[in-house]
């Protein structure tokens, strides 16, 4: 069962208030393609260090990733929530008064290059300099919030309300929730075991896209989207990693993977003839750096849900086997440089060629 409501079951009030959501995820969408990879490449460049490009292998679900952090890799974890999070559940979501995005609050926190002039509609998303404003929060620790602000029922405002957001609801417990709606369990994660309750936590891991057990902004990024899904809006958690060197997104519709993919110019013209754009045009509006005689592009895996990873249509218990596949890559897409206008997504298949 969705935990959401599609466009069709919503009232007209709230269906203008999910265009607004997904108009300003577009835009936060290209900001953050911009920041976990183009801007993280050049970071690289600017070091004089190699770019540690993603090999394609590291794309499949159940993949194993390289155990090796990269200082230059911009890393952040961003949750962004179509309504305003009830304070119920500050429990498990730590937002408080005192990291509220305040200019008392932010100038106290002496790792921000804050004047003090600080504009306090900056924090709006509607905001000509929103964006500028996150720029400087994204390195710090923990994650940003970003949702509706409630005292303008009116009018959908969003802002950036909270920094040093943590996510302290036990991975257990994410697993278990997960596992209760997909009639895994009943009720407890250990009702049938240690190595049931084992089993449980990997597939939670593998129901995300993710190795099992790893670092900390990937881990809070899937138990937040976990939790979230007991607010009935949508969401869509960001998560920038140092080991994986990809933007991770995940949201109403699952999971996804961007990361820098180098082609040679002979590659990219064939990608742009079996698309029927020139070359001239394809390297303009989706080559993002070049590296000698290679363009650098953005690549997109999606991933999509098996029967094992979605509720059985019967609703009755079933038992987990932990050698089926919960996820298979959906879609595979070269995307266009960030703000390019005109120009779609272009699907290629990569992964398993």
């Amino acid at each position: 069962m969705a935990f959401w409501c599609v466009r069709e079951e919503l009232s007209k009030a709230d269906r203008l208030r999910r265009s607004y959501y997904e108009l300003l995820r577009d835009e936060l969408d290209q900001f953050l393609i911009q920041y976990a990879l183009v801007d993280s490449y050049h970071n690289f460049r600017n070091r004089k260090i190699p770019f540690p490009f993603v090999e394609k292998r590291e794309l499949k679900p159940r993949a194993r990733i390289p155990d090796v952090e990269y200082d230059s890799q911009n890393v952040f974890l961003v949750i962004f929530v179509e309504d305003s999070i009830p304070p119920e559940h500050k429990k498990y979501i730590r937002f408080f008064d005192v990291n509220r995005t305040t200019k008392t609050n932010l100038l106290q926190s002496k790792t921000l290059p804050l004047s003090g002039k600080f504009d306090r509609d900056t924090k709006y998303l509607e905001s000509a300099h929103f964006f500028n404003f996150l720029r400087i929060l994204l390195p710090v620790d923990y994650a940003l919030l970003i949702q509706r602000d409630p005292g303008t029922y009116a009018k959908n405002r969003y802002q950036l309300s909270h920094f040093h957001v943590r996510i302290d609801w036990p991975i257990a417990d994410a697993a278990e929730d997960l596992a209760r709606n997909l009639r895994y369990i009943s009720k407890d994660i250990y009702e049938k075991g240690d190595k049931y309750a084992e089993d449980i936590q990997k597939k939670f891991f593998e129901y995300y896209g993710l190795p099992l057990m790893v670092g900390g902004r990937r881990t809070a990024a899937i138990v937040a989207a976990q939790y979230l899904k007991c607010i009935p809006c949508i969401s869509t958690v960001y998560a920038g990693s140092s080991e994986s060197r990809a933007l991770i997104r995940i949201s109403e519709r699952g999971a996804s993977k961007a990361i820098l993919r180098q082609f040679t110019d002979a590659e990219l013209d064939q990608i742009a003839l079996e698309n029927n754009i020139l070359p001239r045009t394809f390297k303009k509006n989706y080559v993002v750096a070049r590296k000698g005689k290679n363009g650098i592009c953005i690549f997109q895996a999606t991933y999509a849900y098996t029967s094992h990873s979605r509720p059985p249509e019967d609703g009755k218990l079933r038992d987990i086997k932990p050698d089926l596949s919960w996820l298979t890559v959906g879609g595979q897409h070269i995307l266009p440089k960030p703000n390019a206008w005109k120009y779609p997504p272009i699907p290629l298949n990569l992964i398993y060629t």
